[in-house]
């Protein structure tokens, strides 16, 4: 394929895992509170960034099911912090034209944070310009288990057929029912592997590592991974000849019925 044809291929639906708040305040010899204030700040650049380069979906793994089990006195810190964001951030999404969605298990969040989630949702939920989607006390494996329990209840009361099921029906099922599944996924700070994070919706996700630490990420480091996706060949499991003949290939998952996000 040539270069002009790859760089028409630009990703529809990014998702980041944003990694390294700690290691770049250790490195500077400040509190972990004071990298994940610089990491908050990195996701703002990285939404208007997106907006600017005109993705049209953009989704952030802010706390997994894991970080639980982080010091007390940290996860107070986050809670405090994603606080501070939904209210004073909010605002400023709304009038960039950005939606906001929050997906993962919100039975671990204070109720004063899941009405916060609730009323940032609904001021900019008719915003078009960008759909940016915030993963809290999310897990991968606890989603699909969701999914699969749902689907179990629906079949038990007769609504719906074992037959029925296929990948669109279980799709329809996840927190991210509404969503095209990611075309690219970035992870900062060098580490390497997924992290329970969107395991069904990455099935056919390219992956893309950088060293750089989330605090750092830029403008430019998104542009760069998304060159480097624009380079690569993307088959789905088909043959380099099936895939440049134009044979259908299996589509992401597409939007369908909203899934229940607990």
């Amino acid at each position: 394929m040539s270069a002009a044809g790859a760089q028409r291929r630009v990703p529809q639906h990014i998702a980041i895992i944003m990694d390294g708040n700690g290691r770049w305040a250790n490195a500077r010899g400040l509190p972990r509170i004071a990298g994940h204030r610089r990491g908050a700040e990195a996701a703002r650049r990285a939404v208007i960034a997106a907006a600017e380069l005109g993705i049209p979906y953009l989704t952030l793994f802010g706390f997994s099911s894991e970080n639980w089990n982080r010091p007390a006195s940290e996860i107070r810190d986050l809670m405090g912090l994603l606080r501070y964001y939904l209210r004073g951030q909010v605002a400023e999404l709304h009038r960039n034209g950005v939606r906001l969605k929050v997906i993962g298990d919100f039975s671990k969040l204070d109720p004063d944070i899941i009405a916060l989630i609730e009323d940032a949702e609904a001021t900019t939920r008719d915003n078009k310009r960008i759909i940016l989607t915030m993963a809290l006390s999310y897990g991968g494996r606890a989603e699909i288990i969701a999914a699969v329990r749902a689907i179990a209840r629906e079949v038990a009361s007769g609504s719906l057929a074992a037959d029925a099921i296929d990948d669109g029906c279980f799709a329809s099922h996840l927190f991210t029912a509404e969503l095209p599944d990611p075309d690219l996924m970035i992870r900062t700070s060098g580490e390497q592997r997924i992290s329970n994070f969107l395991l069904w919706q990455n099935a056919y996700c390219e992956l893309v590592f950088t060293k750089t630490l989330w605090p750092d990420f830029s403008k430019r480091d998104l542009q760069l991974a998304i060159d480097e996706f624009c380079g690569r060949e993307r088959r789905y499991g088909a043959s380099v000849d099936c895939a440049e003949s134009g044979t259908a290939l299996p589509l992401s998952g597409l939007p369908a019925t909203q899934a229940s996000r607990k």
